[in-house]
């Protein structure tokens, strides 16, 4: 990743000897193994946060106006507190905004600021890189305006002022993830509790795959609204026969006993569901045993559920985590994001690593798609790491 120190000091004409203060923060990106296909609002995860990152520096300015810049892209945004609010031609920089906003509202001195953002986190594949933006500025000024602040502060305020700024429900399990992640720690993550729980990985030795299938996700939205009504609606009709508040009231037994007149594609959204809250708990078990043949199972059961329940993923997502299960040494794959097309992760043992890239080779030849590949590691949440 760039060294931003110089970087900003450069593009901002700071002196060398150190007379404005400058606060470098980083923020992870994240993965959700288990539970991103759930009831909204009312979640299980299993997740990490993973070794990249984005990193922001912030200065202040002698006047008022706020400015950006984009290391990796060469871009430049400026604006000014009174003018802060979203707008679609800043981009990235809007993220940064939302962190603005937060210490504005705490009544911080906050007047001209220089701003320079650089990272490292795959783009548009669904591992958080604008919550690890957003996290990344609320840290860094949170250090130039020495705030004390625990993470949970944060979170809720950090909610508001997204929702406040871009008039939008925030994911605060993301937010979660990158605030309070450790180094090779899974996290349960509860939205309804709003509890996180830390499990050590057993996974020693295992290095994690990103496969990126590179299929156009053109036009989805729509289908991930309609599986978002089925779940609301199955709920809907759940509750009717048994007070519920949400699927975690329904074990899959009962499940299966009372979805005898769903409609049949609302019935198998709510199966999955029900079916992936246990496998959260089923997986969260395995790691704390270290029994990892039960581990594996859960997330290739998982993806399974995936294709054939919630039936949001595509031939060429089918095809990478059956190459992965029939490799020894891979200890367990699936799709990660919301589907159609995008990711899969696979747990591989390093010995395994050549033998599962072999038999990805004939996929561009089938499919028509060049994929690419990440290797990750399980890292820790949001830190300042430069006063």
């Amino acid at each position: 990743m760039l060294d931003i120190g110089p970087i900003h000091r450069k593009e901002y004409e700071l002196d060398d000897d150190r007379s404005e203060p400058i606060v470098i923060a980083e923020a992870p990106g994240r993965i959700h193994y288990l539970g991103d296909h759930g009831e909204p609002k009312a979640g299980l995860y299993l997740s990490s946060a993973i070794d990249r990152h984005i990193r922001v520096a912030v200065s202040p300015r002698k006047d008022s106006s706020i400015r950006f810049f984009a290391a990796d892209l060469g871009e430049r945004k400026r604006t000014t507190l009174v003018n802060l609010k979203y707008k679609r031609e800043d981009r990235w920089a809007n993220y940064i905004k939302v962190a603005i906003h937060l210490f504005a509202g705490l009544g911080r001195p906050v007047k001209g600021l220089n701003f320079t953002v650089a990272g490292d986190i795959p783009q548009h594949i669904g591992m958080a890189s604008s919550a690890a933006l957003e996290i990344a500025s609320v840290m860094a000024l949170k250090g130039l305006f020495r705030v004390p602040m625990n993470d949970q502060d944060i979170l809720d305020r950090l909610a508001a002022s997204q929702e406040a700024l871009f008039s939008k429900t925030p994911n605060r399990v993301d937010y979660e993830v990158i605030l309070t992640a450790r180094k090779d720690n899974f996290l349960i993550v509860d939205e309804v509790l709003r509890t996180v729980q830390r499990i050590k990985s057993p996974l020693t030795g295992c290095k994690i795959l990103i496969m990126d299938s590179r299929v156009p996700r053109i036009g989805v939205e729509d289908e991930l609204s309609q599986r978002r009504q089925d779940l609301k609606k199955g709920l809907e009709l759940l509750a009717s026969r048994k007070p519920s508040v949400n699927f975690r009231n329904f074990l899959t037994s009962e499940l299966v006993e009372s979805t005898g007149n769903l409609p049949e594609e609302i019935r198998r959204r709510c199966m999955h569901v029900v079916q992936e809250l246990r496998r959260v708990n089923d997986a969260g078990a395995a790691l704390q045993s270290g029994d990892l043949a039960a581990m594996s199972r859960v997330f290739f059961h998982s993806h399974e559920s995936l294709r054939d329940l919630y039936e949001v993923s595509c031939p060429e997502i089918d095809w990478l985590v059956k190459r992965a299960q029939e490799t020894e040494g891979v200890l367990g794959s699936r799709m990660t994001g919301p589907g159609f097309g995008g990711c899969t992760y696979s747990f591989i043992r390093a010995e395994a690593m050549e033998e599962f890239r072999c038999r990805l080779e004939d996929y561009e030849r089938i499919f028509g798609f060049h994929p690419l590949s990440y290797e990750l590691k399980i890292d820790t949440g949001a830190r300042i790491i430069s006063k």
